[in-house]
């Protein structure tokens, strides 16, 4: 499902949006800062004048403009100005031009001419409308995910926890894989009764992630499976679609087991933790199954790459969608 011309327009639409708003935030910035401190517009002046003056020597003279004086005398002034700044009360960053994603500088390019992890977000969203997802991340976080729906009379016979000691365990190890994602390559497998916080964990990740910048893609079963079915007999589509499933930062894969599972839906489920695990992409995946029932149903071998890859995740206890209507929707 490669980006058409129209498309690609759309999206660095975004990004000239995003930019304005970044000239029209610095603009107040400075109207607050120069109006206090009117020294510092004298040296944005002198930082400018300097940049300017060493251009023109370049070209009058068709030498490289000494660029290390030029630092020098920047820097400097840079300087002074994050000290006035400091002074004042203000971040030594406040003239700085601010920007939406920090990496690319809401360009949508990195440095080396590829793609910034928000662009990637950008088309996910546009290929895949996962725009819907945005009320419900901002709802589910991990401060508003709460234990008491959780009992410790509820014990899991094969580990011996409470269903409240398990979930301790699940928020913590989702916390630890936002909090290391950058350093730390690993997977996250959710499995358990129905309604008792898989799908809750995995958009408190997707939120955490999506708010650090990373690219997302997040899917039911039902809809990752109906969009490779599509792929797979769309040969223009194809391999941009494996492209954004395989490169994005993480994916998130809920309900697996709620599908209609055949030979097709298990080669290609096989086929994606493969490939992610091949270029260390983590994935999350929630499932209402057993152990035992997944292994039955998508193969041991693909169990097998699960089990040794992924950090397990149980969950037990009452259904929290019943509990909270039985509570008045509280």
């Amino acid at each position: 499902m490669a980006l058409r011309n129209d498309q690609y327009d759309l999206i660095m639409r975004e990004y000239s949006r995003r930019q304005s708003a970044d000239r029209h935030i610095l603009q107040q910035h400075e109207a607050k800062a120069y109006g206090l401190i009117p020294e510092l517009m004298s040296i944005d002046r002198q930082i400018g004048a300097i940049s300017a003056a060493q251009i023109r020597e370049s070209l009058q003279s068709g030498k490289a403009a000494d660029t290390g004086r030029l630092r020098e005398q920047i820097a400097q002034l840079e300087q002074k100005r994050r000290s006035l700044l400091q002074q004042a009360g203000f971040p030594e960053d406040y003239l700085d031009m601010p920007a939406f994603c920090p990496a690319c500088a809401d360009t949508g390019y990195l440095e080396d001419g590829s793609r910034c992890s928000c662009f990637r977000q950008l088309e996910i969203s546009l290929l895949y409308g996962q725009e819907h997802l945005s009320e419900v991340l901002a709802a589910e976080t991990f401060d508003s995910f709460s234990l008491d729906w959780y009992r410790n009379e509820d014990i899991d016979s094969a580990t011996g926890l409470s269903s409240r000691e398990l979930a301790v365990k699940a928020l913590q190890t989702a916390k630890s894989f936002t909090a290391n994602f950058d350093d730390c390559f690993a997977n996250l497998f959710f499995y358990g009764d129905t309604g008792v916080g898989k799908t809750f964990l995995s958009h408190c990740i997707a939120g955490e992630l999506l708010k650090a910048g990373r690219s997302v893609l997040y899917f039911t079963s039902f809809e990752l499976f109906d969009k490779m079915a599509g792929a797979a007999f769309d040969h223009d589509s194809s391999k941009e679609d494996d492209s954004i499933l395989f490169d994005c930062d993480l994916l998130i894969i809920d309900d697996l087991g709620t599908e209609l599972t055949n030979a097709f839906v298990s080669s290609r489920l096989f086929l994606c933790i493969n490939e992610r695990l091949a270029a260390k992409k983590p994935t999350v995946i929630s499932t209402n199954l057993t152990l035992h029932d997944f292994s039955e149903v998508y193969s041991e071998r693909t169990f097998s790459r699960i089990a040794g890859a992924y950090h397990m995740c149980k969950l037990i206890g009452k259904d929290i969608r019943i509990q909270k209507k039985l509570n008045g929707g509280n």
